[in-house]
C-alpha cells in the first residue's frame, strides 16, 4: 500500500489557504471542515502547513492575535512531505522521525492529498487484523 492508495481509500480533498489568509480564517476552515491542518498553498504549489499546533505555540502562548496575524507568519514552511510511492511504512516512519501529524502528499509540487497519523494508525491495524484473519484461516481451515 503506498500513499497514493491511502489517498483513494481516504477520499476527500485537499483543505488549503493562502498563506495571506489571516490565522482566524485559517481556524474557522479547519473547524468548519473537522481538521487539525490545512495546506497552505501559493500559485498552485505547497508553500507550508498550518496546524492547530502552530497556532498554540505561535499565537496563544505568545499573546498575539489570530485576527491581526497571517498564516505565512507562523505556518510551518517547507514541510515534510512524501511522494505518491511512499509506502505506509515509509509514511509512517516518517511522520514519527519528524515528529508530525500531517504528511502532504505532493507531487511535481502540487499536493495530491494529506495523510494524518489518525489515517497512518486506522491502516495499520486493518492491515493487522487482515494478516490475523488469513493466519486463522489458514491454521484452522475448514467450513
Amino acid at each position: 500500500m503506498n500513499a497514493r492508495t491511502i489517498l483513494a481509500e481516504k477520499g476527500g480533498g485537499v483543505r488549503s489557504i493562502a498563506p495571506d489568509a489571516l490565522v482566524y480564517t485559517a481556524l474557522e476552515a479547519m473547524a468548519e471542515h473537522k481538521v487539525g491542518a490545512l495546506m497552505v498553498v501559493e500559485g498552485g504549489r505547497l508553500v507550508g502547513v498550518i496546524s492547530e499546533r502552530d497556532y498554540t505555540r505561535k499565537i496563544v502562548l505568545k499573546g498575539r492575535s489570530s485576527k491581526s496575524t497571517t498564516v505565512s507568519e507562523i505556518m510551518t514552511a517547507d514541510p515534510v512531505g512524501v511522494q505518491p510511492e511512499a509506502t505506509l511504512e515509509d509514511c509512517m516512519a516518517l511522520m514519527s522521525e519528524k515528529k508530525v501529524r500531517h504528511l502532504p502528499v505532493t507531487e511535481e509540487g502540487k499536493v495530491l492529498g494529506v495523510i494524518s497519523a489518525t489515517d497512518t494508525l486506522d491502516l495499520a491495524l486493518t492491515q493487522k487484523d487482515r494478516i490475523i484473519q488469513q493466519l486463522e484461516q489458514y491454521i484452522a481451515p475448514g467450513p
